[in-house]
Parts: C-alpha cells; structure tokens; sequence
C-alpha cells in the first residue's frame, strides 16, 4: 500500500454494497484480519466508523467489490496520516450528542443507517 494513490474519500460517492456484488471472492481470512485491524483503528479515527461498519458487514462472505471498498479505506488512511483524536482537560463538565440516519438506506435488508458521536467535556 505504500505506492497507492492517496483518496480524499472514504467509499465512492452514491456507491451501495450488497452480498450479491458481483465478482470474484476473496480470501475471507484476509479480509476479516484487515477490516478487525481497520475496526481497531476506528476507535480514535471517528470520520472512517461508518465505512467501516459498512465494510465489516461482509465478512463472511466478502467479494473482490468489498476488498477494493477497504483498500480504498487504506488509501484515504494514507492521504490523512495526522488526523485523529486528541482528548483535552477542561474545567466544566457537560454532555453534547449529536445523531444522524439515513431511513431504509441498506440495499441489503432496507434497514437504517443510525449514527451518533457524544462529546465529555467536549471531547
């Protein structure tokens, strides 16, 4: 992955994965230990959860369509190497979430997309 084209984004605009995707499978052993390391990661990267959420619902039967939606994961990675988290002290003590969905957005089982990121002290 060293000598891939960095992304600016984390899947194709208006790209829609399903388990009937054509194409070849892949190895699943591969594709499972990459998406739980990408999963591990996602605990301070936040801006990759949902792709990657998207990414792990494959995992028992991932396709060459799903491989190349997590190496294109990789390449964004790569285009954003000091993005993260950074946790702060603060004097007040508060509480803020925010939540988002998208409405029978899968194609798969045409359920919802719920997301949500609280902050602690505004972290």
């Amino acid at each position: 992955m060293l000598g891939g084209r960095p992304y600016d984004t984390l899947l194709e605009p208006g790209q829609k994965l399903s388990e009937d995707q054509e194409g070849d499978p892949v190895d699943r052993g591969r594709f499972q230990r990459l998406v739980g390391k990408i999963i591990y990661l996602s605990h301070s990267r936040p801006d990759i959860a949902i792709a990657v959420s998207i990414m792990s619902q494959f995992m028992h039967a991932p396709r060459n369509s799903h491989l190349e939606a997590v190496m294109r994961i990789l390449r964004y990675l790569k285009s954003s190497p000091r993005k993260g988290l950074y946790f702060s002290k603060h004097d007040h003590l508060s509480v803020e979430a925010f939540t988002d969905t998208d409405w029978a957005g899968s194609v798969t089982d045409r359920r919802s997309t719920f997301g949500y990121c609280t902050f602690v002290d505004g972290n």
